[in-house]
């Protein structure tokens, strides 16, 4: 995938970004040319991506906005948890770094389903809102809505799997 500047991509585990300038910087002596990107969840953070190797490292772009019903319906889906925490953590950790929404979604409705019988154990409250953020924040710039219109989105997508 060529990244083009002004673009908009996920990176994984940290949610959408947008492509900027090519930078050459020198690592270990070599000069190396990165893409530089601007996180888009309000941090104003940025990271610098290695041009050979932005593949490899799972960037992928944006949903398309037609995908966003069945990313939405994909919450209104039982999905099953494993009660070991210790399991739980192993496979919540595997979906989150996919950097894919179904897998951010998938961990979303199993957290959310298992709040709803039990505390949350502090690792999975955290891990239950890093993924409802990456998850809202690709959905708002998909739709080119604010981030609390998808995050109502959200909330009625799970609200719809109680009512089945």
């Amino acid at each position: 995938m060529i990244l083009t500047v002004g673009n908009k991509v996920i990176y994984p585990c940290q949610g959408p970004c947008l492509i900027g300038p090519v930078v050459k910087k020198v690592v270990d002596g070599r000069p190396m040319s990165f893409y530089q990107l601007a996180l888009l969840d309000d941090s104003e953070g940025e990271l610098f991506v290695p041009v050979d190797n932005a593949q490899a490292i799972g960037i992928r772009q944006l949903l398309d906005r037609s995908e966003i019903p069945k990313l939405l319906g994909h919450l209104k889906k039982a999905a099953g948890t494993a009660k070991n925490w210790r399991q739980r953590s192993i496979d919540n950790f595997k979906l989150f770094a996919s950097g894919s929404a179904f897998d951010l979604a998938e961990i979303v409705e199993s957290l959310t389903e298992l709040s709803e019988t039990k505390a949350l154990l502090p690792r999975d409250s955290r891990m239950l809102e890093r993924a409802r953020k990456l998850l809202v924040c690709e959905i708002s710039e998909v739709m080119g809505e604010a981030k609390s219109a998808a995050e109502e989105q959200v909330n009625k997508a799970l609200k719809g799997r109680k009512e089945k």
